[in-house]
């Protein structure tokens, strides 16, 4: 019997939703938006446009932008189906970051051993091992900084004033409903 009542309990419910008087959810139950998921993540920063460019415009301040490039390049060669495209991207990451004569040279261990002969033979993930290092360098060093940088701060705020604009127009448009019944 206990076990009965514990695995009824133990069940995976809808979240309960509460709305506010327009109807939409509260913002309780509103997922994290902009400045807030990007501070929950990385990842979370990495998924966001915006997160992006203000990320990119943090490291180019800090002459590592090549870092987040990288990164953005690994994700969209994954997505590569074609082989003979594969073989081009493949061969454009590798001259742009990991070659010794490279434009924008990613600080990554092995990169050494990963030579032109892999190129001719390219598969989605071949800078896998390469780019979760890059990763690592972001998520325990930039990413960190970014977090306390004015680039972040000054959106943050501006955000903020942002969602405090509309809720007084919220508040305005709730007040005038209840003075003009």
């Amino acid at each position: 019997m206990f076990n009965r009542a514990v695995s009824r309990l133990s069940r995976k419910r809808p979240p309960l939703e509460i709305n506010d008087s327009d109807g939409n959810p509260s913002s309780s139950q509103q997922s994290l938006k902009g400045t807030s998921r990007w501070t929950a993540s990385l990842e979370n920063l990495l998924e966001d446009p915006e997160g992006v460019k203000r990320f990119r415009e943090f490291l180019k301040k800090e002459f590592s932008e090549e870092n987040v490039l990288f990164w953005l390049a690994c994700e969209e060669f994954k997505k590569t189906q074609d082989k003979k495209q594969m073989q081009e991207k493949a061969k454009e990451i590798y001259m742009t970051f990991l070659s010794s004569k490279a434009s924008s040279q990613v600080n990554v261990e092995g990169q050494s051993r990963l030579n032109e002969t892999i190129l001719e033979e390219p598969h989605p993930l071949m800078f896998q091992k390469l780019q979760d290092q890059i990763f690592n360098l972001m998520k325990y060093d930039s990413y960190s900084r970014f977090l306390k940088s004015d680039i972040f701060l000054k959106h943050k705020r501006a955000e903020e004033q942002e969602e405090n604009s509309l809720e007084a127009q919220t508040v305005a448009k709730r007040a005038s409903r209840i003075y003009n019944t």
